[in-house]
């Protein structure tokens, strides 16, 4: 056996790891979608309008962009393994709250604080690049996200026969509390079983916590304005929820959201020159610097990749459904085939990185992505069931392949600094979702998958600017030295 290569088959150190954290992930997934194939059977009990549900689908995208920073730093500071513990715990309530609402609103609300969970994700990036080394880093986050972004499809396949096992109005609700129980006990299982590096290795955590540290003025420039998107994302979930939208939020609670976005992003703004003026006086020794245009670039490509998954995973049910007029179950199944894909699209990606480069193999599967929605955007009532559905399998390859390529490089930036990294590309995918979920609920079916494809094009461009990996970074052990670490 190579190298590079990784036996799957086993259940010690690292892979154990490795298994035991996608498993979390998954269940994150698993309940973060839990709403998805069960739309039609939600809406019928809660009798709720086409725009509410829509909504719904923005809000539970919503939360997870500030998540994902918030829990990306709390990772780096606290450690993956009592991170993700809570962060299932936690996420099982709103399990709960949406299981038992009787109303638009309190659906809503349910929704809303359930996109927290979804923020699992830059956990187990940072608890795999501790574990696994360059060379086999690739192939290790992509078996991590793929396998573990399959509890949505998983989900799809599994809730409504759950639901109708259960029987009656009340079959959803039963089968969305089961998820939560689930995320519940496994947090349990998996804070008792893993640790946050192999025996001996060491935990490096970022100097100041509260923002992200750069290497010099440009970059903290750069940072700012990379930041602006996600607080445009929530501002514009704000307006679709306010009179201009569905109605859900009154117009002065809407303006005094925007006015508080405005005011936390100049907090935030403050936050992060108190942790990066020294940077306008002398910049860090060279070995200690990293280019923030690559994390830059990531966020982009996430935004395109990601991005248009969770868009799709939520919206594919119901275009499968009316398109070619099938029942609910039948629906999800079909539908469930476009996140299917991630449980070889996603390691496929991560392990052509690591043999083949990593910017080659985003170039390739970037234009692969946008020939893919172009694709999906052609599909009508008149094409074959199989080949629709052969379509959305064949760009989901691109989309999630291009995912584990992108997360194959984001620990090779700067080691103490992943989980915040992780966090903010990830955080990036779904401003992607709130946005193309908003395109979405304004324009058709064909509009939305072209909307996705000119972005995957923008995509491709900005990849120009991406500097493949190679050579070592360095981070400063707890007694002052300097470990090197290989990142090609």
């Amino acid at each position: 056996m190579s190298s590079n290569s990784i036996n799957l088959f086993s259940f010690t150190g690292k892979i154990r790891v490795l298994h035991l954290t996608w498993i979390a992930f998954f269940i994150t997934f698993f309940a973060w979608f839990n709403h998805a194939p069960l739309l039609m059977a939600i809406a019928d009990s809660l009798s709720l309008t086409s725009e509410q549900v829509k909504t719904l689908l923005i809000l539970n995208v919503a939360l997870t962009i500030p998540a994902r920073v918030i829990i990306g730093m709390l990772t780096d500071k606290y450690g993956p393994r009592l991170t993700y513990s809570l962060l299932l715990a936690i996420g099982s309530i709103p399990c709960f709250i949406f299981a038992l609402a009787d109303s638009f609103m309190a659906a809503a609300i349910g929704r809303f604080l359930l996109g927290f969970i979804g923020a699992g994700f830059v956990i187990g990036i940072r608890m795999v690049s501790e574990w696994f080394p360059a060379k086999q880093l690739g192939t290790a986050e992509g078996i991590y996200g793929g396998w573990g972004n399959f509890g949505s499809a998983a989900g799809a396949m599994t809730l409504p026969t759950i639901a109708l096992l259960f029987g009656g109005e009340d079959g959803w609700r039963y089968a969305i509390g089961i998820t939560g129980v689930i995320a519940l006990v496994y947090s349990v299982i998996y804070y008792r079983s893993v640790t946050d590096t192999p025996k001996g290795g060491t935990y490096f955590k970022p100097k100041k916590i509260g923002g992200m540290e750069v290497s010099s003025p440009s970059d903290f420039v750069l940072l700012l304005i990379m930041k602006l998107p996600m607080y445009a994302a929530l501002a514009l979930l704000a307006w679709k929820l306010s009179p201009s939208g569905v109605g859900m939020l009154a117009q002065p609670v809407a303006i005094a959201i925007y006015v508080s976005l405005v005011a936390l992003y100049a907090f935030d703004a403050k936050k992060c020159y108190d942790i990066n003026k020294d940077v306008f006086v002398k910049l860090p020794e060279p070995m200690h610097r990293y280019k923030f245009k690559q994390v830059a670039v990531l966020n982009i490509l996430y935004f395109a990749t990601f991005g248009s998954e969770l868009a799709v995973i939520s919206m594919l049910p119901l275009f499968f459904s009316e398109t070619f007029t099938l029942d609910p179950v039948k629906a999800g199944l079909l539908a469930s085939a476009y996140a299917f894909m991630n449980l070889m699209s996603r390691p496929a990606g991560g392990l052509i990185s690591d043999r083949f480069g990593r910017k080659s193999t985003l170039l390739i599967l970037t234009a692969g992505l946008a020939i893919g929605y172009l694709t999906m955007s052609m599909i009508n009532s008149e094409w074959p069931l199989y080949l629709a559905v052969a379509a959305a399998m064949a760009c989901s390859f691109f989309v999630q392949s291009g995912e584990g390529a992108v997360f194959a490089v984001v620990p090779l930036i700067k080691r103490r600094l992943t989980g915040q990294i992780a966090g903010m590309t990830g955080a990036y995918g779904n401003v992607g979702a709130v946005f193309y979920l908003t395109i979405l609920s304004m324009v058709s079916y064909e509009t939305f998958f072209l909307v996705i494809a000119c972005t995957a094009v923008l995509g491709f461009v900005t990849l120009l600017f991406l500097e493949e990996p190679e050579g070592q970074m360095a981070e400063v052990m707890p007694d002052g030295s300097v470990s090197l670490i290989d990142v090609a």
